[in-house]
C-alpha cells in the first residue's frame, strides 16, 4: 500500500473513524487535495485531505486550513439546498468525511468534453448558484466565518490574476486592479471553484463538490468562472458546433431568476462578470492552472487575441462578450 494511503488510514483509526479492517484506495481528484474511497465493514465513504502544495508545474503553496472551510461550506449548502450537497459525516484536523456518490453520477466536465451539452444541466447550475448567493447575501455571521481572503488570494487572485498579469506586461495593471477590487468586495458566500469538474450529475440532481476556496466576497467570480469553462469547452470542440451558447444563456437567466435582482443590479453584475471573465479566459491559458484540453497553439492564440482586443476596447457587457466569442469562433474555425 502506498505511504499516503497507509497514512490516512492510520489517522482515521487514531481518531476512531474506522475499524482495523478498513481499506482505502485513491480517487481521481483535483490538484489541491488527496481524495480516498474508504471501505469499512460494508460501508463506503470518501475522505478528502488538503495538500500543503498544489500539484501543478509552478510552485503553488496553500494553507491546509481550507479543509475546514470546505467542510463548513458543505454544511451550509446542505441547509439551504440539501439536494445539491453531499452528506458530510465528520471532520478531523486536516480532513473531512462525506458520502460516496457511486457510478450513477458523472462529472459534468466529462459530459461536456464528450459533447453531451444539455441545457437542463446549465439551468440546475444556475439555480444552485442563485440560491447560494441569495441566501447568503448581507449575512454578518457568514461574512465573519468565511473571512478567508488570504486563502482566496493563495488559490485564486495570485495564481489566476496576478500570475497571468505578470506574464502579459501590457495588461499587468488591469489584472492587478481587478485583483484589488475583487478582494475588497464583500457581498455573499462564494464557492470559488464553480466549475463543471466539481459538479456530479445524477438522474435528478447535480451535487456540488470541491468548495475549499469558499469565501465571503464577490458573486461575479463564480459566474465568470463557470461561463469561462463553458466558453473554453466550445473552443475545445471547434470546429464542431455545440449547444454551449444557449446553455450559457440559460445558466445566466436561471441565476438571475433565483437571485431575484433588479435591473440596475443586474446591469452592474453583468459588467463586472464580463470584465473578470476576459481575464479568467487568459488565466486558463497562461496562469498557474491552464486547462489541460487546449493544447493546440492556434486555439491558445485565439483566446489571447480575443481577450486582448476586448480588454483594450473595454467591452464589458456579458451578452456582447458571449455573442462575439461564438461569432469569432465560427469565423475562425468553420469547417
Amino acid at each position: 500500500m502506498p505511504e499516503h494511503q497507509s497514512h490516512i488510514l492510520d489517522r482515521l483509526r487514531h481518531d476512531g473513524m474506522v475499524s482495523p479492517h478498513a481499506v482505502s484506495r485513491p480517487l481521481a481528484g483535483g490538484i489541491s487535495s488527496d481524495v480516498f474511497l474508504i471501505e469499512d465493514r460494508g460501508e463506503r465513504f470518501v475522505v478528502k485531505q488538503a495538500l500543503p502544495c498544489l500539484k501543478v508545474q509552478d510552485h503553488w503553496p496553500a494553507d491546509t486550513a481550507r479543509n475546514r472551510v470546505e467542510y463548513e461550506f458543505l454544511r451550509y449548502l446542505s441547509r439551504v439546498l440539501p439536494e445539491a450537497a453531499p452528506k458530510v459525516v465528520a471532520s478531523g484536523r486536516d480532513y473531512f468525511i462525506m458520502e460516496y456518490l457511486g457510478s450513477e453520477y458523472e462529472s459534468w466536465k466529462t459530459l461536456l468534453l464528450r459533447g453531451d451539452c444539455q441545457k437542463q444541466h446549465a439551468v440546475q447550475a444556475g439555480k444552485i448558484l442563485g440560491t447560494l448567493h441569495r441566501t447568503s447575501s448581507s449575512a454578518p455571521e457568514l461574512a465573519s466565518f468565511f473571512d478567508t481572503t488570504s486563502n482566496f488570494h493563495q488559490l485564486r487572485t495570485d495564481p489566476y490574476l496576478l500570475t497571468t498579469g505578470g506574464r502579459h506586461s501590457a495588461l499587468r495593471h488591469v489584472f492587478e486592479q481587478e485583483a484589488l477590487r475583487l478582494e475588497a468586495t464583500r457581498e455573499c458566500l462564494v464557492h470559488g471553484d464553480y466549475s463543471p469538474k466539481n459538479m456530479l450529475v445524477g438522474k435528478e440532481r447535480i451535487v456540488l463538490l470541491d468548495c475549499e476556496v469558499a469565501w465571503y466576497g464577490d458573486p461575479t467570480f463564480d459566474l465568470a468562472f463557470l461561463i469561462n469553462h463553458l466558453l473554453l469547452k466550445s473552443l475545445f470542440h471547434a470546429p464542431q458546433t455545440t449547444e454551449l451558447q444557449p446553455m450559457i444563456e440559460a445558466f445566466v437567466a436561471k441565476y438571475y431568476e433565483e437571485r431575484a435582482v433588479d435591473l440596475a443590479h443586474r446591469k452592474d453584475l453583468d459588467s463586472r462578470i464580463a470584465h473578470l471573465l476576459l481575464m479568467l479566459m487568459l488565466a486558463r491559458i497562461d496562469g498557474k492552472s491552464p486547462v489541460e484540453y487546449l493544447t493546440e497553439e492556434r486555439k491558445q492564440d485565439f483566446v489571447r487575441s480575443f481577450v486582448y482586443s476586448r480588454l483594450r476596447a473595454r467591452k464589458f457587457e456579458l451578452d456582447q462578450v458571449v455573442r462575439e466569442w461564438f461569432s469569432s469562433l465560427h469565423c475562425q474555425f468553420r469547417k
